[in-house]
């Protein structure tokens, strides 16, 4: 049986060599899907020399009109599964993990979905009537229409009805008796939504399926699934993947009311305008419809695809938040939880996945990551890319899927093919050379925040029933429920709680049925006002607290507090926050046999020092550095550990129970460091140009021939060094970090969903380092600081300072993209848009814009 240090030992070795598993993934978009064997194999090439770990391969709409590529067929063409098959077989050459979209584009659809499997919708017809009798013809203004049920109330448009009446429908028409008063009459439709896969590929299109049907279901992995899975073989595929739901407006389904009947206990239709209604007393038939497609969608989708999944061997990996309403539990038919979105302080759909997987035992929880980092394309660096990873991390996530690679012939001009929406994460980035130090740093934290449990103190009840009632027929995404989960909870609440240093993991009505939630200290009801009996009665006997905010459900023992603002301290008297710290500063915390590990992420832009005052205190503390994989003593003050980090700064403190004298304590200076700005003279060199003396701070676009250049250059000076400044550790600063200047005339710099740090860099926007010829490292993010120590000598060095900037300059000068868009969308209709192309023509900033210093440091 190993120690307790032993254990340690292990995890620090661990986080230092980087096992396999943990890696940064990326999907991989394939346009048309026109793809060919030798630039596949060059960009798997190109990833695995990077760091990258995997791809998901998710085929979409066509980029090219060009005959040759169109010759062979598109989605599921013999062409395109060989292409599958060539890939999954070089990536596991590289070693690579290679999962696969069960589809094109989103939601799963397409040509083999027929009207009686597409989704569908209740379409409603409401119309005044006269006093006499009526036959109105069942008739079917669109194809595949269905009439459900006929109603009367008494009533008008001005004065409407408060009841209503089944009307019987015969010989295919409705009939209508007389009356003595105004009378409307309300016809409830099925009908298709109508609503195609999005940005299908070329030989995919066609209706999305109905979710909540068993049929529709397996008639997809039918004429979808399996051939992908023939063609390319288990053995080779990872996992098979489900993208987010956005089926809109799909509350019908042909089996409602027999199911509603089954489960709710009462017959749905007397009850149905009330849906359409909402009139008073609706509230219950609304919340149980919502519950029965919730079920259905669970029952006839998610369980049929992963136990498909399973008889072939392959995990099933979903994002399963959206539309149809997805309840959180419906994650435990999945081997891989996926969310998607950042912010720690709010109830974001990765947060929706990360509980699940808690709940559910689930190791690895992943998150589509970059989705709409720093738009438009190719404007992110790997500050923002670091800096959102961060977010993901503290809420729970350990593995990145990135979004994405996306798929450029060799001939497309520069910078070559783009997905709709950013960002493009590509060797196309000329600030490419720093993405392995890059994915070594993320690829630590998601291995180590693998290892252990969770520890998480608040079980955040969610209120299913009430969210429902925010479903508003004709709204976008009105059957959200995570979306409408997050509306009822609001903003403060979590927020609160993640700022007081409490953690909390979401939890519905089934997964407090069916899974041990003993570890969690307290349970708080967010605003609820319709609590099911079963819940109620499994709360009642929890042996830990159980906190009402706000709402009207209440039982004896229960601690009752009306707002976000007495949560906190009633909260605090039962359960101590976990890690309290300061402004901005998330923590995530794991526990690992005797040792408690937790990721700090600085979240904003200003440089924050404070203390971490983990609620269990420690024997020994020692920090460990995601960059180097580097361990350090640290010391504690009456149990708290003294931290500074700089903006959008992370690190990882680990609490031991007895001190490793075989860890080095923290390197400290005896003396003031001593600062010696490089004021030159500096030369800058293009590549193919020869050097040219500049003056710092140095701006390419102040160049006219250098306004769009993306690319490198290389800025080189000398210094003199006395022998005695080298008795102690030596960095090269390259500046202080600024506030990012205002977005020009007020436009907003970045779409809602984006992330992008506050700040401006001192380089724009990596830069390599080297002291007389030799690599001292990357600087990509705070602080820009390289250790050039044991690389200067007494008297005269070399330093040289290597800037990649972003390949916005190369999108800003291709001409030829909305020419392509335009053929494309000709060719093939409206598949898709791209999106904020016109923000690269906003000024940039390339070069150096600081001074740099050497910063010696005595011993």
């Amino acid at each position: 049986m190993p120690s307790a240090g032993q254990g340690v030992r292990t995890l620090r070795e661990g986080f230092a060599a980087r096992p396999p598993d943990g890696r940064v993934m990326m999907r991989w978009w394939w346009f048309g899907p026109f793809v060919e064997e030798a630039e596949l194999a060059r960009e798997l090439e190109a990833m695995a020399a990077a760091g990258i770990g995997g791809v998901e391969v998710a085929s979409v709409y066509p980029l090219s009109t060009s005959a040759a590529d169109r010759d062979g067929g598109g989605f599921l063409s013999q062409r395109h599964l060989s292409r599958l098959r060539f890939a999954a077989e070089t990536a596991a050459r590289l070693g690579l993990r290679f999962d696969v979209t069960l589809g094109s584009g989103w939601s799963y659809g397409g040509p083999h979905v027929t009207d009686a499997t597409a989704a569908r919708r209740l379409r409603w017809d409401l119309r005044e009537v006269p006093p006499h009798p009526l036959r109105i013809a069942a008739g079917q203004p669109w194809p595949a229409d269905e009439l459900v049920a006929a109603y009367i109330g008494h009533g008008s448009e001005q004065e409407p009805p408060t009841s209503w009446e089944r009307l019987p429908i015969s010989d295919g028409a409705v009939q209508v008796p007389a009356g003595s008063g105004p009378r409307t009459v309300l016809l409830a439709v099925s009908s298709p939504t109508g609503q195609n896969v999005k940005r299908a590929a070329a030989g995919a299109e066609g209706p999305v399926l109905d979710h909540y049907s068993r049929a529709a279901t397996e008639e997809h992995l039918q004429a979808v699934a399996e051939p992908i899975l023939t063609a390319v073989g288990s053995d080779l595929i990872t996992a098979v993947f489900c993208d987010s739901l956005e089926v809109y407006s799909a509350d019908w389904t042909p089996d409602l009311p027999a199911q509603f009947l089954a489960r709710r206990g009462y017959d749905l239709l007397p009850e149905l305008p009330l849906l359409h209604t909402r009139a008073s007393g609706s509230e219950r038939v609304r919340a149980d419809v919502a519950a029965t497609l919730g079920e259905l969608y669970e029952e006839n989708f998610v369980a049929v695809v992963a136990r498909w999944a399973t008889a072939r061997d392959v995990l099933f990996r979903i994002q399963s938040y959206g539309q149809p309403p997805g309840p959180l539990s419906a994650y435990r038919h999945a081997d891989l939880p996926e969310g998607e979105g950042w912010g720690w302080r709010s109830v974001t759909q990765t947060k929706w996945a990360t509980s699940a997987a808690h709940l559910y035992g689930r190791p690895v929880v992943s998150s589509e990551t970059w989705t709409w980092v720093h738009s438009p394309s190719f404007a992110a660096t790997p500050l923002d890319l670091a800096g959102e990873a961060h977010e993901h991390l503290l809420l729970g996530v350990n593995q990145f899927v990135g979004h994405g690679w996306p798929y450029s012939p060799p001939d497309a001009p520069a910078p070559g093919w783009i997905f709709y929406a950013s960002g493009a994460l590509t060797d196309a980035n000329p600030w490419w050379p720093a993405m392995p130090d890059l994915t070594r740093y993320l690829h630590r934290l998601c291995w180590l925040m693998r290892q252990g449990e969770p520890v998480v103190d608040v079980a955040l009840y969610v209120p299913s029933r009430d969210a429902a009632l925010h479903f508003t027929p004709g709204e976008r995404g009105h059957l959200d429920l995570w979306h409408s989960t997050r509306t009822h909870i609001g903003e403060a609440l979590p927020a609160a709680l993640r700022d007081a240093g409490h953690d909390y993991d979401l939890v519905d009505d089934t997964a407090l049925q069916e899974t041990d939630w003993s570890r969690y200290r307290v349970v708080v009801l967010p605003f609820v006002h319709d609590l099911p009996d079963a819940t109620a009665r499994l709360l009642e006997k929890h042996d830990g607290p159980v906190v009402t905010v706000g709402g009207s459900v209440h039982r004896d023992g229960w601690t009752a507090v009306d707002d976000v603002d007495a949560l906190l301290p009633a909260l605090a008297a039962l359960v101590p926050p976990d890690a309290p710290t300061g402004p901005d500063i998330g923590v995530a915390h794991r526990r690992v046999g005797d040792a408690d590990v937790y990721l700090v992420a600085n979240t904003g832009p200003a440089t924050r020092t404070f203390t971490l005052r983990p609620r269990d205190p420690a024997a020994a503390y020692e920090r460990w550095d995601a960059r180097t994989g580097h361990a350090h003593r640290i010391d504690a003050r009456d149990g708290a550990v003294p931290l500074e980090l700089h903006p959008y700064e992370a690190t990882v403190v680990v609490a031991l129970p007895a001190p490793d004298a075989d860890v080095p304590a923290a390197p400290a200076a005896t003396s003031p460091a001593e600062t010696v700005q490089l004021t030159g003279p500096w030369t800058v060199a293009f590549p193919g140009a020869a050097p040219q003396e500049v003056t710092l701070p140095h701006r390419w676009e102040d160049d006219p021939a250098r306004a769009d250049h993306s690319g490198e250059a290389t800025y080189r000076t000398t210094v003199d060094v006395p022998a005695d400044r080298l008795d102690g550790r030596v960095l090269l600063d390259l500046g202080p970090v600024r506030d990012r200047p205002q977005d020009p005339d007020g436009e907003p710099g970045l779409r809602g969903a984006s992330f992008r740090p506050d700040i401006l860099a001192p380089v724009g926007e990596v830069a390599q380092v080297l002291v007389n010829d030799e690599d001292c490292g990357w600087a990509w993010a705070a602080p820009y600081t390289v250790d050039v120590t044991g690389h200067l000598h007494p008297g005269e060095n070399t330093v040289t300072v290597r800037v990649l900037n972003t390949a916005l300059g190369a999108l800003r000068a291709n001409n030829t993209l909305p020419a392509t868009v335009d053929a494309v969308t000709r060719a093939d209709g409206k598949r898709f848009r791209m999106q904020d192309l016109e923000r690269a023509q906003r000024p940039t900033t390339s070069g150096l814009r600081e001074v740099p210093a050497l910063r010696f440091e005595r011993s």
